[in-house]
């Protein structure tokens, strides 16, 4: 009977949790150390990657990326600014629930990424009902798509992922 003891279960989960946590940190300290700073260059070659593996390529003369991930959409936003986009250039559409909240959405994603909500369009709004979705990673918020409408940047990161995969035939 004491090993089934709801206090004895609930301190071993917290042990193991906080073992967990510090592993964790030992192993962020060691990958921070070994990616270092990124120069210019590798912020390129990551947002072409990026891009090529999460980007809309089927848009023409417009260079699009949609994600649940705040931080994957700032870093494409800061990969965009490398081409000397600025922020009041970007527009953004939100994919959502008939259910959520879509001015608390609007809210998040304006906050997250700093884009006023006057540069979003008008959202796209599913009726499906967000609790049938057993997904437990994200659209919490909705899905948003950041997007850039510039044909010569668009054939430049497209020729870019071209090149990427010619040398890789090589």
């Amino acid at each position: 009977l004491r090993d089934f003891s709801s206090k004895r279960i609930e301190r071993y989960r917290n042990t193991m949790q906080l073992k967990k946590e510090t592993r964790l940190q030992e192993v962020y300290k060691k990958v921070s150390k070994d990616i270092g700073k990124f120069s210019k260059r590798e912020i390129f070659l990551l947002g072409l990657f990026l891009y090529w593996g999460e980007g809309t390529k089927t848009a023409n003369s417009s260079t699009q990326l949609t994600n649940t991930n705040p931080a994957m959409l700032k870093f494409f936003i800061r990969w965009l600014e490398l081409f000397g986009v600025n922020k009041r250039d970007l527009r953004v559409k939100l994919h959502l629930y008939s259910d959520m909240n879509i001015n608390q959405s609007i809210a998040f994603w304006s906050k997250e990424l700093k884009i006023p909500v006057s540069h979003f369009k008008k959202p796209y709004i599913k009726t499906t009902k967000l609790k049938s979705i057993t997904y437990k990673n994200g659209f919490g918020k909705g899905t948003c798509c950041v997007i850039f409408e510039n044909r010569d940047i668009w054939e430049y990161i497209k020729m870019g992922l071209k090149y990427i995969s010619d040398i890789q035939k090589k």
